[in-house]
């Protein structure tokens, strides 16, 4: 693991790191907050998957989150949105190739070799964290935004022993119902029609069972998204919630948009979320 750079924040450290990943045949970078912490002090993790064009740098710039991190003395990383290189596959949109990996590990061709940001996430890349860093791997939750908050509740709800905690942002709620992950999905997997589900929040909810005894799910969407009924579908999710005893907290905030403006008003109350199911 290189590190690129590293900074002191909030009495904590924000670094920045690349790596030579298997799941994704090309070079990989993330970013950490550690905070302040004694010697031997194992740390809740909360992983941040980032949406559609976004890098490993968007989160920690815009979000605001490392103050409340460091008085809850929380992990938090945050992954780039896909492999990148020039001998990784691209497409000329900005809603697919790299900067939208969508959190799955892909089938068809050309992407197969290197889009596996699902195994990467779920089991690479913790290898790297908890070999390096002093997370707790029984205290891990999962957020995200738009495109990653699709895959904060995909990832989350298929790996429930790995992910205590989950929320999200605008999530992109019922993919295979959108134009955003019927166009993906279609590109990067064989039989998307069927394949899909699995990489389908709402599906998946719908295929969960009785989920009364699982953790709270919270959701906030903001009313002024542009995005909100075309792409979004959070109404989907949340019947699904409700036919499988699911709690979801879904807040619906009047006159907030898609921004990072969005997230910064409210990243306070997501990380609290976390820390309230983690420290349990």
């Amino acid at each position: 693991m290189d590190t690129i750079s590293q900074t002191r924040i909030f009495g904590g450290t924000l670094g920045y790191y690349r790596h030579a990943a298997r799941s994704t045949n090309c070079d990989m970078r993330f970013s950490v907050f550690v905070p302040e912490h004694m010697a031997g002090d194992s740390l809740p993790v909360l992983w941040w998957l980032s949406g559609l064009t976004c890098t490993e740098d968007n989160f920690t710039v815009k979000a605001g989150a490392y103050r409340k991190a460091a008085e809850l003395r929380m992990i938090i990383i945050a992954p780039d949105t896909s492999p990148r290189g020039d001998a990784v596959p691209d497409d000329e949109a900005y809603d697919l190739g790299q900067g939208a990996g969508f959190y799955l590990d892909a089938t068809a061709e050309p992407w197969a070799r290197h889009f596996n940001m699902y195994s990467y996430l779920t089991a690479e890349l913790p290898e790297v964290l908890f070999g390096a860093f002093p997370g707790d791997a029984d205290a891990q939750g999962i957020c995200g935004h738009s495109m990653g908050g699709h895959g904060a509740l995909t990832i989350g709800l298929k790996n429930t022993d790995q992910y205590r905690s989950i929320s999200a942002f605008a999530p992109i709620a019922a993919p295979m119902q959108c134009p955003w992950g019927q166009k993906a999905f279609a590109a990067y997997l064989v039989n998307a029609d069927t394949a899909g589900a699995q990489y389908d929040a709402t599906a998946l909810m719908a295929a969960a069972g009785d989920r009364s005894t699982a953790a709270e799910i919270l959701i906030d969407q903001g009313l002024a998204d542009a995005f909100l009924e075309e792409q979004l579908m959070p109404e989907k999710f949340a019947a699904a919630c409700a036919a499988a005893g699911q709690r979801l907290n879904l807040r619906m905030q009047a006159g907030y948009d898609h921004s990072y403006f969005f997230i910064a008003s409210f990243i306070d109350d997501h990380l609290q979320h976390h820390a309230d199911i983690l420290s349990q």
